[in-house]
């Protein structure tokens, strides 16, 4: 049976050289990979997350296997096989740092051994078990084929002889001062039995166990090297077998198997970092991903790297939805500074990422369509060395996306041309929201200007609410309205000091 990935149907292989995308740091993705990639150092995961799917069928790959690891025996086989591969590096590692030859040899035999059993071991449990995922089942049945193959048979049946060729191995060690002499054993007396019978009469009672176990040092002293030396002098077919099985099985672990020890976890590293946020009531769903409509519609979304924080600190999550149907393409958000708008642009743009990973996002349901690439424009610090001011960077940054976007591109735009006047905000932000409608983009447009939200029927006006009862209080939810006229004037009023909340505290003493 043919088993290439679990994650790439066509087995691709991952390029070297991977870098983040440019929009992670502003959707918070690098937090989230960073904590998806601690304490997974050995797999070096971080390029896996580096590369977004643009197939449909590739997505809903991914998908099913995912699902078939959500499976909590599926899941404890895996977790095992990755525990006993985890013993097999540490074991070939250890043999690289020894000195002596044959105590080099003897654990990489071992580091065989734990593999071999490693593999069977999965293949029984994954036999017990109901699989659905493409992925799973031509893993599944490589492993039912490799496991019969002649040359893993080989592998054990050979690496056990000489287990128990080595086991039988009897010899004695004679120290006459600094000469030490080994020689075959060839029977004698076991003064062990005499000591116990003789001392037998002053018995009163089960002795306490006082034997203590030494800690395995990490090479031999020169002595021990030296009686392994003698005894394997003594013994050349035995250790002679030991080093040719070492020698011809340096590559012993299969490169598919290895490359699936890698790649599964991806799928467990995401499953382990939402498992917290399910805990507390949040939901996450596998997204439909057409392929013929550009309809979008999220239910019950989050920003995932603040939500982790949030729930890790004991706070409270507030979830928002969007759609999209056929002729809308923009979702142009307005409403009060500190309403949730920055967020759910983030929201916006990880969805659409995680969905092109192949991964549950959050959300009780989502369709979402897969984008070639993902464009991010949020406010940065001036850069001295462009030589340009705010207002010149926006505008080349924003150039540059057009340039390199596609009909399949998604944009997010958050508070662009902020710095200018109204006019110019007005004017500039309509040709970009304008250029994105004829490029038949899918985006989301945070702005304090209410009239990019009505340019056209492709664009949905979207405003974060605020407490009808008490109107400085935001809600953090962002609701399908037109937009009110008030977004423009609260950003004045806090621009300038002249809340009401502001003045308060200027007049009350």
């Amino acid at each position: 049976m043919t088993f290439e990935s679990v994650l790439f149907r066509g087995g691709e292989q991952v390029p070297s050289g991977l870098s983040a995308p440019d929009h992670f740091v502003d959707f918070n993705l690098d937090q989230v990979v960073d904590a998806l990639t601690a304490r997974r150092e050995p797999y070096e995961l971080t390029p896996l997350f580096f590369m977004p799917l643009h197939d449909a069928n590739e997505v809903r790959y991914r998908q099913a296997a995912c699902r078939d690891l959500e499976d909590t025996v599926v899941r404890r086989a895996i977790d095992h096989f990755a525990a006993e591969m985890g013993a097999v590096r540490q074991r070939r590692e250890h043999a690289l740092q020894l000195r002596h030859r044959y105590h080099r040899y003897r654990w990489y035999r071992e580091a065989v051994r734990v593999y071999a059993e490693a593999v069977k071991t999965l293949r029984d449990d994954l036999h017990r078990v109901g699989l659905h995922s493409e992925a799973m089942i031509s893993l599944r049945e490589y492993l039912e084929d490799y496991a019969r193959s002649s040359a893993f048979i080989a592998l054990v049946e050979e690496g056990d002889s000489i287990d128990e060729e080595l086991a039988a191995i009897r010899y004695t060690v004679q120290i006459v001062g600094s000469r030490v002499t080994v020689r075959r054993y060839e029977g004698g007396d076991d003064y062990r039995r005499d000591v116990e019978r003789t001392f037998s009469k002053f018995k009163q009672g089960d002795a306490k166990n006082r034997l203590v176990i030494y800690p395995e040092r990490a090479d031999l002293n020169h002595v021990e090297a030296q009686v392994l030396e003698l005894v394997a002098a003594l013994f050349p077919q035995s250790f002679g077998r030991l080093s040719d099985y070492c020698v011809s099985n340096q590559a012993f672990i299969d490169p598919h198997l290895q490359r699936f020890d890698r790649e599964v976890q991806l799928y467990l590293a995401w499953l382990d970092f939402i498992a917290p946020m399910r805990a507390g009531g949040l939901m996450f769903c596998y997204p439909k991903v057409p392929t013929a409509s550009k309809r979008t519609n999220v239910v019950d979304g989050f920003d995932v790297a603040l939500a982790a924080k949030l729930i890790h600190e004991g706070g409270t999550v507030v979830t928002n939805g969007f759609s999209l149907e056929e002729d809308e393409r923009i979702l142009v958000v307005t409403g009060p500074n500190q309403g949730g708008k920055t967020t759910f642009a983030r929201m916006f743009g990880q969805l659409h990422y995680l969905a092109a990973l192949g991964l549950p996002v959050p959300g009780t349901e989502a369709t979402l369509s897969l984008p070639d690439r993902i464009f991010s424009h949020f406010e940065k610090e001036e850069d001295i060395e462009t030589l340009r001011g705010r207002l010149e960077d926006e505008l080349v940054r924003i150039h540059e996306m057009f340039e390199q976007a596609t009909s399949d591109s998604v944009f997010v735009i958050n508070e662009g041309f902020s710095s200018t006047t109204l006019t110019d905000s007005v004017f500039l932000g309509g040709e970009v929201v304008r250029r994105m409608i004829e490029r038949d983009l899918l985006g989301v447009y945070v702005t304090f200007i209410d009239e990019l939200a009505s340019i056209s029927k492709a664009t949905v006006s979207m405003v974060a609410t605020v407490d009808p009862e008490d109107p400085a209080k935001r809600t953090l939810h962002i609701v399908r309205q037109p937009a009110d006229g008030l977004a423009y004037t609260a950003a004045i009023v806090s621009k300038y000091g002249v809340s009401y909340a502001q003045l308060k505290e200027r007049i009350v003493p």
